[in-house]
């Protein structure tokens, strides 16, 4: 069992929700990330998603494009990203998911990286810019080396596509709330419960939503409709607004706890 199915499947036993939380990966650098990862562990932060920075994020909005452009500008590779990794995992096993675009992934070699992946700890992986119809060159690998492929579900998908996405993925299912960037627009609840009950017709995947999602009262009022809540621009932001400050990471982590706090407060069909 993964650590991502082992936590969901924790989680469910616990009745409670995963709470997800996205960071930009070198913002402001790798040693700084690697200190919020492990106080988002502390926090109670369930699953992590760690953004490799690229140079052209077109579904991030401005937070996430700006912490990208500040990371790469810093000095952040996907090496350097897999090698802070694994000094995590001789701390802490929260399940880690790489989240980016497969640009960076190609240029490593998608063999080399499915196999450096596993060894130093990735769970999951999740390529924005990468539909099922072209993954089978990176999933071949991935799959191979035990690496969860996590898929994204928009609101305009079909019946017939969410079908597709869901028997080619693994890990969870990524719901994005909006049509749009990350966090630009509110998600609305009785879309997002609409959805959700389409996508576990068909699935018994997990299912987290995310986009849009900001303060704790947002996620406590998704929660119940969902297996996870991911959040990222308010995280980021966060980093932005404290970064230099001998306090940022516990800011951070305080926020998080927020948020797990009133998502434990959820109970499913609630």
């Amino acid at each position: 069992m993964s650590r991502i199915e082992e936590k969901f499947s924790t989680l469910k036993e616990e009745r409670s929700k995963a709470l997800i939380a996205y960071l930009t990966a070198g913002d402001p650098s790798l040693e700084t990330t690697k200190e919020i990862i492990l106080g988002l562990d502390r926090a109670g932060v369930d699953i992590l998603e760690i953004g490799v920075p690229f140079s052209d994020p077109t579904a991030d909005g401005p937070i996430i494009q700006a912490a990208s452009h500040r990371a790469l500008k810093a000095g952040a590779t996907l090496s350097g990203i897999l090698d802070m990794i694994e000094t995590v995992r001789d701390v802490s096993e929260i399940p880690i998911v790489l989240f980016g675009y497969y640009n960076p992934i190609l240029s490593y070699g998608n063999e080399r990286f499915a196999k450096r992946a596993r060894e130093v700890g990735v769970d999951g992986i999740l390529v924005v810019d990468l539909p099922p119809e072209e993954s089978k060159e990176l999933k071949k690998y991935t799959d191979r080396a035990g690496i969860d492929c996590i898929s994204l579900i928009a609101p305009t998908s079909t019946d017939e596509r969410i079908r597709k996405i869901a028997r080619d993925a693994g890990g969870f299912l990524y719901y994005i709330s909006i049509t749009g960037v990350t966090g630009t627009a509110k998600p609305q609840v009785s879309d997002i419960k609409r959805d959700v009950e389409r996508i576990r017709a068909v699935t018994t995947l997990p299912v987290a939503v995310g986009f849009g999602i900001s303060t704790p009262e947002q996620a406590r009022e998704i929660a119940p409709h969902a297996d996870g809540i991911v959040i990222g621009s308010a995280f980021v932001r966060l980093i932005e607004e404290n970064s230099g400050t001998n306090n940022m990471v516990n800011i951070v982590a305080g926020y998080a706890k927020e948020v797990k706090q009133a998502i434990s407060d959820t109970r499913p069909g609630t």
